[in-house]
């Protein structure tokens, strides 16, 4: 499916984003993982672009995005993405992050719930049991072994667009964020989803994030590790479009 992409700037920021073009009373806003770029969101967006407009940004540092002078926090990276939808979005607004994504998406439904009436976790990060780099590592080469080709090439070639220091620095701020705090005070319906096979975010500790939300959904992605949106873009679209339709007719039953 055909999509634009277009850049957004706010102070020091520049994001580069594509544009999926879809019926304007829902907007989609994805946001990928450390050393990603929105290239892993792309044929998940193309399901979606069926149900509403997407937008799909590679975070400043990542993909085609500059790296801007500094870098920004978890709660910094919120707020730019807060001013991104409230200028770009149209119609209700579900908010999906993978991966440090999860960490940017769950910051912003926490300070900004008015914004989004949605919000999807897909494998949060990071793993309070195992809060060290060197762990989260050598939990990435785990869930790495086996990928399909596509995985592994795409994730090259991600990784490729971002330096080393940069990522570093990102890690480093990931590391420092805890998610655990921030969900009890998310009251937006969250969808939390986890590969069957993911390393990096084991079952215990996602359910322990779903349990961490007062309005939370937890569903596993079969035959999936931690990368399940690269793969292909079934079953993660139809989930989260499933999701999306349960809680708008909860919420049509109510009125």
């Amino acid at each position: 499916m055909e999509h634009a992409d277009r850049t957004y700037e706010r102070g020091d920021y520049t994001m580069t984003y594509s544009e999926f073009a879809g019926p304007a009373d829902r907007t989609f806003v994805l946001i990928h993982g450390i050393g990603m770029g929105r290239i892993v969101f792309e044929e998940v967006a193309q399901v979606l672009s069926l149900r509403g407009r997407v937008l799909v940004p590679d975070l400043p540092g990542f993909g085609d995005s500059p790296e801007p002078g500094t870098a920004a926090t978890i709660e910094e990276s919120a707020e730019l993405i807060r001013a991104f939808i409230t200028e770009d979005a149209t119609g209700q607004v579900t908010l999906v992050g993978h991966s440090m994504g999860t960490q940017i998406v769950a910051e912003l439904a926490k300070l900004h719930p008015e914004l989004i009436d949605t919000l999807v976790l897909i494998a949060p990060t990071i793993n309070r049991h195992e809060r060290s780099a060197t762990k989260q590592a050598a939990r990435m080469v785990q869930d790495l072994y086996g990928e399909s080709p596509k995985v592994l090439f795409e994730g090259v070639l991600e990784y490729t667009k971002t330096s080393p220091l940069w990522f570093a620095n990102k890690l480093r701020l990931m590391l420092d964020h805890r998610i655990e705090d921030v969900c009890p005070d998310v009251t937006t319906p969250t969808l939390v989803l986890r590969g069957e096979t993911d390393h990096v975010c084991p079952r215990d500790w996602v359910q322990e994030v779903a349990d961490a939300l007062p309005d939370s959904e937890y569903q596993e992605i079969p035959d999936r590790g931690h990368e399940a949106i690269i793969k292909s873009p079934e079953p993660v679209a139809s989930m989260v479009l499933e999701f999306v339709a349960r809680r708008a007719q909860a919420t049509h039953s109510e009125m």
